[in-house]
């Protein structure tokens, strides 16, 4: 049996996750350097290719809703769900 598209979807969401997490220390958590490259490499064209470091250091704190210094799965996923809700919001108009 194949994987849906919508399995297939969750199946990347974790694997970019994993793909950024763990450089500079735990591979359960993105620091803000990881969280930087992460929305720089996938999310840029959305994002913007943003250099100002008071902006990502915003986009950093928000996400980093425990305050323990770094940005974990649930906070990540929360991060994609809201630009997807935006994207789809777009998209209707």
């Amino acid at each position: 049996m194949s994987a849906s598209d919508l399995q297939k979807s969750m199946a990347t969401l974790i694997a970019v996750f994993y793909k950024y997490s763990g450089k500079e220390g735990d591979k359960k958590n993105l620091s803000k350097g990881e969280l930087k490259e992460l929305l720089t490499k996938e999310m840029g064209d959305i994002l913007g290719k943003s250099s100002n470091q008071a902006e990502l250091d915003k986009i950093f704190q928000d996400l980093d809703a425990n305050k323990d210094g770094c940005v974990d799965f649930q906070e990540y996923v929360t991060l994609c769900a809201c630009i997807t809700m935006l994207c789809n919001e777009f998209f209707q108009k």
